[in-house]
């Protein structure tokens, strides 16, 4: 009697948890309408603060003279840093006043911000919530699709399933601007938690 209710106890929960993995593959459409809704509504409030606005300004006059050789170089180092025992770069980022915002907004947004990258305008960490597997996404959809195409921009990308977690999160970045100009001074990438989307 105890093993047939212990089997029907983990075919019930296995059975729950098929049915709500389906339930937001099923969702996705209405997952990245409500990113994109967080985004331009409670992202764009933040990356307008402007601590974050100097932080981002003197990010880019300070590596305004990179070339691909320098970045690469830097980003070659954070990857090498990730897991060592020494990380200086990691260490300068994660110290940062952007950083210290990244946190806030991690911290505060009740479990739906999952994750936070503020990057200049080359595409390099200026703050982060967590140390993140590489310094450049300047090579990767969330700056692409973003910065190159001016003020205003948002991307949402695919909704992914944590192999961790199992949580399904989405990842929407947006180009951020100084207010004072209207000008592009880099991008914010946010990790919303998909269930917590659905729940606003």
């Amino acid at each position: 009697m105890y093993k047939t209710s212990l089997l029907f106890g983990v075919a019930a929960a296995a059975l729950s948890f098929a049915l709500s993995t389906t339930s937001f593959a099923d969702d996705a459409a209405e997952i990245k309408a409500k990113a994109e809704d967080y985004t331009k509504s409670q992202v764009a409030q933040w990356v307008a603060d402007a601590d974050v606005v100097a932080a981002l300004s003197a990010a880019n006059a300070s590596n305004a003279a990179f070339d691909q050789g320098k970045i690469d170089a830097l980003d070659k180092q954070w990857r090498a840093e990730v897991g060592a025992a020494a990380h200086p770069l990691i260490d300068q980022v994660m110290a940062s006043s952007a950083s210290t915002k990244a946190k806030s907004w991690c911290s505060g947004a009740g479990g739906v911000v999952t994750e936070v990258i503020i990057m200049d305008n080359k595409g390099l960490n200026v703050g982060i919530c967590d140390a993140t597997s590489d310094y450049w996404q300047g090579d990767e959809p969330k700056y692409q699709n973003t910065f190159p195409k001016g003020a205003n921009t948002v991307f949402v990308d695919e909704v992914e399933q944590d192999s961790s977690t199992q949580k399904f999160q989405v990842q929407s970045s947006m180009t951020v601007v100084d207010p004072a100009s209207g000008q592009p001074i880099g991008v914010v990438t946010v990790g919303l938690d998909a269930e917590g989307l659905m729940m606003q």
